[in-house]
C-alpha cells in the first residue's frame, strides 16, 4: 500500500513545471523550475543558485530583478533540502 500524498505534496504538485523561488534560511536563495521532489530535496532544473553573500544586493532586489528579466540558469539541475527551505513561490507571482 502506498502512503497518501501529503498537503505539501499536493501543494508542489501545482508548481510542477513552473519557475520558482525557494528562499532558504541561509544566506541562499534558488530560482528555477520545479521539476521533482521526494521525502528530502525539492529538484530544480535551469536553474539560479544564489549566494547573497557574494553580492551587495537583497534577496528580494535580486528575485525582482528575476522577475523582470528572466532567470539567469547557473545549474543544469541541482537538489535543495526542503527542511532548508522556508518559503516557495511562483516567480511570476513576485510583484514587480
Amino acid at each position: 500500500m502506498s502512503a497518501a500524498p501529503s498537503d505539501a505534496d499536493a501543494v508542489l504538485e501545482s508548481l510542477r513545471g513552473e519557475a520558482v523561488v525557494l528562499d532558504l534560511a541561509a544566506q541562499w536563495v534558488y530560482l528555477g523550475t520545479l521539476n521533482s521532489w521526494d521525502a528530502v530535496h525539492l529538484v530544480l532544473v535551469d536553474a539560479d543558485a544564489h549566494d547573497l553573500r557574494d553580492t551587495a544586493t537583497t534577496r528580494e532586489m535580486y528575485v525582482l530583478e528575476a522577475a523582470r528579466h528572466g532567470v539567469a540558469p547557473n545549474r543544469k539541475r541541482t537538489l535543495v533540502r526542503r527542511d532548508a527551505v522556508v518559503g516557495v513561490s511562483r516567480l511570476r507571482d513576485v510583484l514587480t
